[in-house]
C-alpha cells in the first residue's frame, strides 16, 4: 500500500503519516506538501519507508502524476471548497482511492455530486473522516443502530476539544473554518427538509446519563450527510458546547463580520485569544470513569445523540467517545484520517464511490484500530460509551 499524503507535514497530516507507518502492512508515505524544505525535513524524521515531494496542487500535471504513482489519496489540504473537489478529481480521473477530513458542508455537497464517477472508475472516496465530522458520523451510525424508530440526530463537542495546539501570529485554518461557520447562514435538516438559517441558535440537550444542558448549533457536514445515509431521520444538527462567556465573546465576533467590520480572519486571530490554546491535558481515564468522578455536569466531549420512540415511548440513546488521543486537534483528526486508509487497503470499507463515514465504515471495524491510539487504550467496546434514557 502506497499512500501519497498531501499536506503530510501539517498540523494534521503529521499525525496522518505516523499513524499510517506504524502499520507494517504500509509500503510506503509520500510526504507532499507545496513547501518543498518542510516536506522533506519531516519525511526524514520517519524512517525509510517516508520519502517528500514538493508538490503544487494546482498544478493539474504534476498533482496527476504523484496521484498515479500512489495507492491511496490523503488530501489534508484546505480550503475544500478550493482544493477537495480539484483533488478528488484527480483521483476519480486516476482511480486511486481517496480520503480527506473536509469539515465544510458546501464542499461535501459538491464532492458527493461526484459519487456516479466514483462508481464507475471502481475507488472509494471517503469526505470528512476527521473527528468531527468523522468520529462523529461513525457514533452516529452506531447511536441510530441502537433505537429502532431514530428521527432526531444531534452530533456535538465541547469547543476547547477544537483548539489549536499553541497560539500563532496568524490564526488557524481550523479557527478560520469555525468562523465561517458561525457566521451567514449554515444548513440543517429539520422536519424532514433541509434549512439554510443562521446559526449559535441555543438547544437544550437532555443527554441520557449526562442531564440537561445548553448547546449553540454551528454549521458542519453531518446535518447535510447523516440524513441521506442514516434511514429514517428526520431532523439532523451540529452542536458545539462552551461556556456562556465564550459563546458571547463568539456572538459578538460573528456579528461583526455579518456586519463587514471585520474579516473572518481578524474575527479568528481574536477567537484564538479569547478561547486560548488546547494543552493536550486530557484526563487519561474513561469517559464512564469521568462521569463517575465529576457527576452529571458536562455534555461528552464529542458525541451522537438519537432520539425517537422505543417501544411505543419516547426514548434516546447517546453515543459518545470513551477515549481519545492526547495531543489535541491534530491527532484527534489526523489518526481517524489514516485509520480509513488502512480499512480501504483492508478491504473493509463500503462502494464504490464517494460517501461520508456514517455510509462508509462499520464502527467496531475502525474503533477497533482507534482505541490503539487513546489514552488509555481501548477496544471496539469500551472505546464507545453508550448511555439509554431507560436506563
Amino acid at each position: 500500500m502506497k499512500i501519497l499524503a498531501l499536506g503530510g507535514c501539517g498540523e494534521i497530516g503529521r499525525h496522518a503519516s505516523k499513524t499510517l507507518l506504524a502499520d507494517p502492512a504500509v509500503e510506503s508515505v509520500v510526504i507532499a506538501d507545496q513547501d518543498g524544505d518542510r516536506a522533506k525535513a519531516f519525511a526524514q524524521t520517519l524512517g525509510a519507508r517516508a520519502s517528500w515531494q514538493a508538490l503544487d496542487i494546482t498544478n493539474a500535471d504534476a498533482l496527476g502524476k504523484a496521484v498515479e504513482r500512489a495507492d491511496i489519496v490523503l488530501n489534508t489540504v484546505g480550503p475544500y471548497f478550493r482544493f477537495g473537489p480539484l483533488v478528488l478529481d484527480a483521483a476519480i480521473a486516476a482511480k486511486k482511492h481517496y480520503l480527506d477530513v473536509c469539515d465544510d458542508w458546501e464542499p461535501t455537497l459538491e464532492m458527493l455530486s461526484r459519487h456516479e464517477k466514483a462508481k464507475d472508475a471502481g475507488i472509494t472516496a471517503i469526505l470528512g473522516l476527521g473527528a468531527t465530522p468523522g468520529i462523529s458520523n461513525i457514533l452516529a451510525r452506531k447511536a441510530v443502530s441502537l433505537l429502532p424508530e431514530a428521527s432526531t440526530v444531534i452530533t456535538g463537542w465541547q469547543l476547547s476539544e477544537a483548539l489549536p495546539e499553541k497560539i500563532e501570529k496568524t490564526p488557524s485554518a481550523a479557527t478560520v473554518h469555525g468562523m465561517h461557520q458561525l457566521t451567514g447562514t449554515i444548513r440543517v435538516f429539520r422536519n424532514s427538509a433541509f434549512v439554510d438559517e443562521k446559526p449559535i441558535q441555543k438547544l437544550k440537550i437532555n443527554y441520557p446519563g449526562f442531564g440537561s444542558h445548553t448547546a449553540c448549533t454551528i454549521g458542519h457536514p453531518e446535518p447535510v450527510t447523516l440524513p441521506l445515509f442514516l434511514e429514517g431521520v428526520k431532523t439532523s444538527l451540529n452542536v458545539m458546547v462552551a461556556p456562556l462567556p465564550i459563546i458571547l465573546a463568539l456572538k459578538a465576533l460573528t456579528f461583526l463580520v455579518d456586519k463587514g467590520i471585520v474579516s473572518h480572519e481578524r474575527a479568528a486571530w481574536f477567537s484564538e485569544r479569547v478561547e486560548g490554546p488546547n494543552l493536550g491535558k486530557r484526563e487519561a481515564s474513561l469517559l464512564g470513569e469521568l462521569l463517575k468522578k465529576k457527576g452529571p455536569t458536562f455534555l461528552p466531549p464529542l458525541f451522537a445523540l438519537a432520539q425517537g420512540i422505543k417501544d411505543g415511548k419516547q426514548a434516546s440513546v447517546g453515543c459518545a467517545l470513551a477515549a481519545g488521543p492526547s495531543g489535541g486537534m491534530g491527532p484527534a483528526t489526523g489518526i481517524p484520517l489514516a485509520i480509513g486508509a488502512i480499512l480501504a487497503a483492508q478491504g473493509k470499507l463500503a462502494g464504490p464511490g464517494v460517501l461520508p463515514p456514517e455510509a462508509a465504515i462499520e464502527p467496531d471495524a475502525f474503533f477497533e484500530i482507534f482505541g490503539q491510539f487513546t489514552s488509555p487504550k481501548t477496544d471496539a467496546k469500551s472505546a464507545v460509551f453508550i448511555t439509554r434514557s431507560e436506563e
